[in-house]
């Protein structure tokens, strides 16, 4: 098929462009030379569109790019298509009946909703994908772990799913028993797609660290079947969402047990909060916020035997910078958590690319830790309302 990123769809355009500046050169008709000129300046910027979205590696197929551009909802990117959301259901829930039960016990299910911190006062959309096993009678008194997913920017949580692909390679590990069953949260770390704030709590602004670190954890393990924050939950994100990541990990060591950082960066900069591209510090000017905000600086300061997560750190082998950001960041862990080296991928950069090729590394790594951790609490305690654990009893 002619998907965004094929040879063919290139050669087709290269052609066309062809085509119509012959017939610009071989007609007569001075009107007909116009119209094949401004045809001839379709395909040649559909060319050019195209060609960034394939060094970048983002977009793989059109679904993907019209629901990011439409910003539907995610499920219609990728998600399990058969199932339907009650219109007077609370957020997030089946529609009650057995079919669509059935359908999300062999595909899992993507919830969309609106999560308010009540200590951060911050309103965000967030993405949960609850693999199939959420909705399978074994696991009906388990804890789910869970991975906080952090996108880059410009971005949205969705671009997890539809340009990094994550839950489709995570129902593909999980089918392989490569992974473990993990429910995947995405939030908006930004508030819009040209927005940076690097999730950090900002001088005199948003408090995003507090709401994505302390916030949404607690109302996720109210909401859901999952862990309490702690040894069995996990924070991972690309490029600025790596350094979210990597800053939330080490300034909640108690809640996150591990944490991936793909080509990210360990030392903040300044942020765009509105999109216009003005800079702005984080910190207000102030060197010591700075400093409780840079990990490289947060490692150096840890005490003999402090406990922070492990790590799992990957970069594309043709950006230089964040090969050695990884390195450097890699070589400041404490020995103990050196176990795993840097992951580099060969002949990849900072793109879409390298990520889908990193994620299912990091999955299977992280996974595997994480349900460790869940095992030490399997049970749901008495009297914990959790959502969709028994949805699709009736019908």
């Amino acid at each position: 098929m002619l998907e965004p990123q094929s040879t063919a769809l290139f050669i087709l355009l290269l052609a066309l462009f062809g085509a119509l500046m012959w017939w610009m050169l071989a007609t007569r008709r001075v009107t007909l030379r116009v119209f094949a000129a401004c045809l001839a300046f379709i395909p040649a910027m559909v060319f050019g569109v195209l060609a960034v979205n394939k060094y970048y590696g983002y977009y793989q197929t059109w679904g993907a790019m019209v629901a990011d551009f439409t910003q539907q909802e995610s499920s219609a990117a990728s998600g399990p298509p058969d199932i339907k959301v009650a219109a007077n259901s609370q957020s997030g829930t089946l529609d009650g009946s057995r079919e669509s039960f059935q359908v999300a016990q062999r595909q899992g299910y993507l919830v969309r909703q609106t999560v308010t911190g009540h200590r951060s006062g911050i309103t965000r959309m967030v993405y949960a994908y609850l693999p199939p096993q959420y909705f399978q009678p074994g696991y009906r008194a388990y804890r789910f772990p869970v991975i906080e997913l952090i996108h880059g920017q410009p971005g949205t949580p969705q671009d997890w799913i539809s340009a990094v692909g994550v839950t489709q390679a995570f129902d593909q590990l999980l089918a392989a028993r490569q992974a473990q069953p993990a429910v995947l949260l995405m939030p908006d770390s930004n508030g819009g797609r040209q927005i940076s704030l690097q999730c950090l709590n900002q001088a005199g602004g948003p408090q995003d660290l507090t709401y994505l670190a302390v916030d949404l954890p607690a109302q996720i393990s109210r909401t859901f079947r999952v862990a309490q924050p702690g040894g069995a939950w996990g924070v991972a994100g690309y490029s600025e969402g790596g350094f979210c990541a990597a800053n939330m990990a080490l300034h909640y060591p108690r809640h996150y047990g591990f944490a991936g950082v793909l080509s990210g960066y360990f030392e903040p900069m300044s942020n765009k909060p509105d999109g216009s591209g003005r800079l702005v510090s984080p910190f207000g000017g102030n060197s010591r916020l700075r400093a409780e905000n840079t990990p490289l600086v947060e490692l150096t300061r840890l005490a003999p035997g402090a406990v922070i997560p492990r790590f799992w750190l990957a970069a594309g082998t043709a950006d230089r910078q964040d090969v050695a950001n990884a390195e450097r960041f890699w070589q400041e862990l404490p020995p103990r958590l050196r176990d795993v080296r840097p992951t580099l991928t060969p002949g990849t950069g900072h793109t879409m690319m390298t990520w889908r090729a990193e994620i299912p590394s990091m999955l299977t790594w992280m996974t595997h830790g994480l349900t460790r951790a869940a095992h030490q609490h399997p049970a749901v305690p008495p009297g914990r309302t959790a959502v969709l654990a028994a949805t699709g009893s009736k019908g």
